[in-house]
C-alpha cells in the first residue's frame, strides 16, 4: 500500500512559506497598468513557493491565498479561480520543482500557464460568472497574455537565477 503524504516541513521552511503568502496577499493588492493590462506580480510568488516547495505544498498555499484573499476582499468567491490557482502552482512545480532554472523551463511553465490557465479556464470562469460570451472574451484575453507573458518569463527567469533567491534556497535545503 503505497502512502500519499506531505513532505515534511522543518520551522525555517514553515516560516518561509507563511511569509511568502503573506507577501503574496500583499502583492496582489497592487497591479500596473491600465484596465486593458493589468498585472499583478503574485505570479512571482506562485514561482517562488512552487521551486522552493514543490507541487503539494505549492497547490496547498495556493489555494490557502485564493480563499483568504476573496475574504480579504469582500469579492465573490469563485471555486475555478481556486482551481486556476491550484493549477498555476501545480505547473510551475512540474517545470521547477528540484529541477535547475533554465529558459526552457520558465518558458514552457509559464507558456502553458498563459495559455491554459489564465486564458482558456479563466475566461470559462469569467463566462460563468458574469453570464458573457466566451468567445467574445477570449479573444481580449488572448492579446493580453501575448503581450504580458514574455514579461513574466524574464521576470520569474532573473528572480529564480538571482544569487539572494539561490542562497536562500540552498539554507532551506540545508
Amino acid at each position: 500500500m503505497a502512502k500519499t503524504q506531505l513532505p515534511k516541513l522543518d520551522t525555517l521552511s514553515l516560516v518561509t512559506m507563511g511569509l511568502l503568502m503573506a507577501l503574496q496577499l500583499v502583492i496582489s493588492r497592487f497591479s500596473v497598468g491600465n484596465s486593458f493590462i493589468k498585472v499583478s506580480f503574485t505570479f512571482l510568488i506562485v514561482a517562488l513557493l512552487a521551486k522552493w516547495f514543490g507541487p503539494w505544498w505549492g497547490m496547498m498555499t495556493a489555494a490557502v491565498v485564493d480563499v483568504v484573499g476573496t475574504l480579504m476582499t469582500g469579492g465573490p468567491f469563485f471555486i475555478g479561480f481556486t482551481v486556476s490557482a491550484i493549477l498555476g502552482s501545480l505547473i510551475y512545480a512540474v517545470f521547477l520543482y528540484q529541477k535547475p532554472v533554465t529558459w526552457t523551463r520558465v518558458i514552457l511553465a509559464s507558456v502553458i500557464i498563459s495559455l491554459l490557465v489564465n486564458a482558456l479556464l479563466n475566461t470559462l470562469w469569467v463566462t460563468i460568472m458574469y453570464h458573457t460570451p466566451f468567445w467574445g472574451l477570449l479573444p481580449v484575453r488572448l492579446v493580453k497574455q501575448l503581450i504580458v507573458t514574455p514579461i513574466q518569463i524574464v521576470l520569474v527567469y532573473l528572480l529564480l537565477q538571482s544569487r539572494v533567491i539561490q542562497t536562500i534556497q540552498e539554507r532551506l535545503n540545508r
